[in-house]
């Protein structure tokens, strides 16, 4: 009993007996010499008591010999707990994982089915909150991603524009690749414009599922183009974006950024590509692929820098750390763009101009708003606008500081702009902004010849944040968040 090999083992001769292992216990008995080695031919008697399993019936005729079977059904009931023990554990884990970051119940979702494979009428489904659009539609409300329904495109994707079975008119993203990388900006970009509304954000209408084969982004259909088509691009002609438009659209931009700031939200591509248009001129701002979260109790977020060329913090790109302040000097850059109708990057310029933040700073510090602001919007015409481009470019110039705690935050920006919309203390402002210049006689066009040219060029422009911004910091500021 209890042998290495047998529960039981017989032996014809007792010599035999000698090979087994010291564990086995044996039986002796007297056995008839005349018989064969193969029969038990047995001169005592003796009983014999055997409780037998059902496994037991298996081994039935094998010359006395029982192979232990227990290991087969022990050691797979082993495995079986233990796999069954660690995906309780995994679990436990993942809805931990899943409380402390909320873009993982997008992740979560490997086992929803491509919608591409159902109909039309049932190709999508409520997913993270936004409708689910199968691939199959989405190509059909493109004519296949045809390349005259382009709208544009970036470092991330192209945008197309199509027509959904119901009749929307909806503009596609269509994200290169689907690698990790791509991915991750999928799922920003939905997380965050799912918690957002604003009458200045662009709207997300859907997606398709991230087991999708194409990453697609379903938003609403802006008609009129971007800032960046209607001051530089092909949409641009002189005159056509007057200066009230202009402003309207600084505005509104101010507004969506300072509700943005206000949601914890920094994002992180501010440019004039990204401010879409309606056919009222009215902005959308779009793009979060590269948004990120920023809890207000932080200081800052490390991260490696990313953004556009000629609008990105340059305290940002240089530590690494980016804060709401980031946003602000993007629409620094912005609002000088407004204001001179030139682009943000011109490798065309003189060197230490290429840039337009360093042209503009370099403009306004001497005083040469003149060589600065876009003739065509009435600066030397119009007393008004040549008041309110100045002061705008003062404000813009705040925005550009180096230093990022000298600039004012989105909400003080809004504010001051809403200040110079409005007129308020025009005459306070029209002697400050014409001071600044170092221009008297508007209503003639300086020469550099003339000698009031020469005290612009001489005069020093006070940098502090106190007399930059001395006409709008003592109102106070609260944020606009409505929409």
């Amino acid at each position: 009993m209890t042998c290495k090999h047998y529960n039981i083992y017989y032996s014809p001769s007792n010599e035999a007996s000698q090979n087994l292992s010291s564990e086995c216990s044996t039986i002796q008995l007297p056995v008839n010499e005349t018989s064969h080695k193969d029969e038990l031919n047995l001169i005592a008697e003796f009983d014999l008591e055997l409780h037998i399993s059902d496994d037991c019936s298996s081994c039935h005729g094998k010359e006395g010999k029982e192979n232990k079977n227990n290991n087969k059904v022990v050691i797979p009931l082993a495995v079986g707990c233990a796999v069954f023990f660690m995906i309780i554990l995994f679990f436990i884990f993942w809805q931990l994982y899943k409380k402390r970051n909320p873009s993982s119940k997008l992740l979560a979702r490997n086992t929803y089915s491509d919608p591409s494979s159902r109909s039309e009428v049932e190709g999508w489904s409520v997913y993270f909150r936004v409708p689910v659009f199968s691939y199959n539609e989405l190509e059909k409300a493109t004519n296949n991603f045809h390349v005259e329904k382009e709208l544009g495109n970036g470092g991330f994707g192209t945008v197309y524009h199509g027509k959904l079975h119901d009749g929307r008119e909806v503009a596609v993203k269509r994200l290169y690749g689907h690698n990790h990388r791509r991915v991750e900006q999928f799922i920003n970009e939905v997380e965050i414009l799912t918690r957002l509304r604003h009458k200045n954000l662009v709207s997300l209408y859907g997606c398709t599922s991230r087991s999708c084969h194409e990453l697609l982004l379903v938003y609403e259909y802006i008609p009129n183009g971007t800032v960046a088509d209607h001051i530089q691009g092909h949409q641009a002609t002189p005159g056509s974006l007057t200066w009230p438009t202009r402003m309207s659209i600084a505005i509104e931009t101010a507004s969506a950024l300072a509700y943005l700031h206000a949601s914890e939200i920094i994002h992180r591509d501010v440019k004039t590509n990204n401010i879409l248009l309606d056919d009222n001129f009215c902005v959308k701002v779009a793009d979060f692929g590269l948004s990120r979260l920023f809890p207000n109790d932080l200081s800052h977020v490390s991260t490696a820098p990313q953004g556009t060329p000629g609008y990105v913090d340059p305290e940002y790109d240089q530590c690494y750390q980016l804060t709401s302040k980031s946003d602000v000097y993007s629409f620094g850059v912005v609002l000088m763009e407004l204001i001179s109708s030139l682009p943000a990057v011109d490798i065309f310029r003189q060197k230490h101009e290429i840039n337009l933040a360093d042209l503009a700073v370099n403009k306004i510090e001497n005083c040469a708003f003149h060589e600065l602001i876009d003739p065509h919007l009435g600066f030397e015409s119009d007393d008004g606008i040549r008041t309110m481009t100045i002061l705008v470019a003062k404000l813009a110039f705040q925005c550009l500081q180096q230093d990022k705690e000298t600039r004012p935050s989105m909400d003080e920006v809004l504010e001051a702009l809403k200040k110079i919309q409005s007129g308020k203390d025009a005459h306070e402002d029209q002697e400050m902004a014409y001071d600044d210049a170092g221009i008297l006689n508007v209503q003639q066009p300086v020469s550099p010849d003339r000698d009031e040219v020469r005290v612009l060029r001489n005069k020093r422009l006070p940098v502090s944040i106190e007399d930059v911004t001395d006409f709008w910091t003592s109102r106070p500021t609260t944020p606009n968040i409505s929409g």
